[in-house]
């Protein structure tokens, strides 16, 4: 029998009037955020340590002599803060008019308006005027590598991006150099960013934008941008992240916190490689080869009721090839629907490289699968294939006489006769390449950007992505497609939505049905394992 975990020790605090209980130790501006006050801060990172040299975190408490920084203070039993007395403003006023001594007002060309941390606390706490005459420092920008831009000018020397790349990243690549007002972050030498592939996340938490993206650089401003909780798809670790979108375009990937999986980070290979989501060769609607050869389109109905029809008269088995960019809702779908026509084999081909691992948080790595669901594939029974490079590996397929299914892989190598020997061909994915063209039945499906549903990733953590851009013309997600599919030749419901869909993953994994999507939230679950099974006796 587990024992109890223990209760933490609690004190009380006032925050500006709010009295509530926190755990002893409480960082003072965690504390006053959870009155619901943000206290306004640049050097403080969640993620990181904190030197309260910014100043703008000071608050006032009684029975102190001075005012205190938030960010190193704790919380004490009986503790009084007030965030909002005239002492703590004006301290912070003057503070931000220092700050405004020579931060340029290029507001209007910045990429980092409308998500900004000055424009914000000088909008709501900041002088009305400046009182400075002089002419502000001009330093201009300068190039640090990889994907980062530096402009100084806008710079608060909060050294978010010095410590990040001390002390997470653990690749001492960026300084300060001179004092005082000609204090400036540079680079050593020539070496720059070039080769670190943690480094576009100082970009992410510069508060003021002075460290910018190429890659974004001008190409949205952020008020444009809509968001949407997403899962990196481009390895194995399943990132948390944000798709940031404008005009059915994916503009930028950004982490989003999950401290089971990638903390505040992201590496920058899964950042900057986004662009096939917004690749517009897409298949917009149901296909389906007449006797002549020739691929003409049909409504949605009229191809699943053929299909169904021939899948009915189909014999040989079914052989099958995966993306393992799928959703685990599609793969799941696959199996059934293989299972109903006499079952068979399946591979997915996925592409590896170096694992390359975040030293001051090592349970994230960019990981050797170049996908994020090769996890999944392996749990529904699809054996990996093909070498490192993704390709390769479908000579049996390609011989195979019986039904054949592909579900998301292009098949950009295969030969052009790939699925000719098969009595049926059924090819369901995003792109009709050359060896596609074979299949009787070409069926259009949505990418992870274009619907809802979940990946499994290296630690067996099932997670949701959400639906960020519309689907092109037809296209519909691959767990529908195959779910009307099962219902026209089994006696299976058909799935209204990605939940039914994932409630019925059970059936071929017991491991998914000990998991209620309802359950899985933003964060997601980590799936049982076979000694949690047996207790639970499925």
């Amino acid at each position: 029998m587990a024992e109890p975990t223990p209760t933490p020790e609690t004190v009380s605090v006032t925050v500006d009037g709010m009295t509530l209980d926190v755990p002893k130790g409480t960082r003072l501006l965690d504390a006053c955020a959870q009155a619901g006050v943000d206290v306004p801060h640049y050097c403080y990172h969640p993620g990181m340590s904190a030197p309260a040299q910014c100043r703008m975190c000071l608050v006032e408490v009684e029975k102190s002599p001075k005012l205190v920084p938030a960010c190193v203070g704790s919380v004490t039993d009986g503790m009084v803060v007030h965030t909002q007395s005239e002492n703590a403003l004006k301290a912070r006023e003057g503070v931000l008019e220092f700050y405004l001594v020579n931060h340029p007002l290029d507001c209007p060309v910045c990429d980092q308006s409308g998500e900004c941390k000055l424009q914000d606390y000088v909008s709501a706490e900041g002088p009305a005027m400046g009182r400075s005459r002089e002419p502000k420092r001009v330093l201009g920008r300068d190039d640090f590598g990889g994907d980062v831009l530096f402009y100084a000018d806008r710079c608060v020397m909060c050294t978010r991006c010095v410590r990040f790349m001390r002390e997470v990243a653990q690749d001492e690549r960026l300084t300060v150099v001179q004092r005082g007002h000609r204090a400036v972050i540079d680079t050593f030498y020539d070496e720059g960013l070039t080769g670190n592939i943690w480094a576009d996340n100082i970009v992410d938490i510069c508060p003021v934008g002075a460290l910018v993206s190429k890659d974004f650089l001008h190409k949205a401003r952020a008020w444009d941008l809509d968001r949407v909780p997403s899962v990196c798809p481009n390895c194995s670790m399943g990132c948390n992240i944000r798709l940031e979108t404008r005009d059915d375009q994916v503009m930028r990937l950004k982490p989003r916190p999950n401290p089971e999986v990638n903390a505040h980070w992201m590496c920058d290979f899964g950042r900057l490689n986004y662009n096939w989501m917004n690749r517009v060769d897409r298949i917009e609607a149901p296909l389906v080869r007449d006797a002549s050869g020739r691929h003409v389109p049909m409504s949605w109905a009229d191809t699943l009721t053929r299909l169904a029809d021939a899948l009915r008269r189909a014999a040989g088995g079914a052989r099958a090839v995966v993306s393992p960019f799928e959703a685990n809702e599609g793969m799941g779908a696959l199996r059934r629907v293989m299972e109903a026509v006499g079952g068979g084999e399946g591979v997915f081909r996925c592409e590896q490289g170096e694992e390359v691992v975040l030293p001051g948080f090592p349970e994230l790595a960019l990981r050797r699968d170049r996908a994020a669901n090769a996890v999944g594939a392996e749990l529904f029974g699809f054996a990996r294939t093909g070498g490192a490079d993704g390709k390769g590996g479908l000579e049996s397929l390609a011989a195979h006489t019986g039904v054949l299914f592909v579900l998301g892989d292009e098949l950009g190598d295969a030969p052009a006769d790939f699925g000719a020997n098969a009595s049926l061909f059924v090819y369901v994915g995003q792109h009709l390449g050359p060896a596609a063209r074979n299949a009787h039945f070409v069926l259009p499906a949505t990418t992870f950007a274009e619907m809802e549903g979940t990946f499994t990733n290296i630690q067996r953590r099932v997670q949701r992505f959400w639906p960020a851009v519309r689907s092109p013309g037809m296209a519909r997600p691959a767990w529908q497609i195959l779910g009307v599919l099962l219902a026209g030749i089994s006696e299976a419901g058909a799935p209204g939505t990605a939940a039914d869909a994932f409630a019925t993953l059970g059936a071929v994994r017991p491991e998914f049905g000990q998991l209620a999507w309802a359950d899985l939230g933003a964060s997601g679950a980590v799936l049982p394992g076979v000694r949690e099974l047996q207790e639970t006796g499925d």
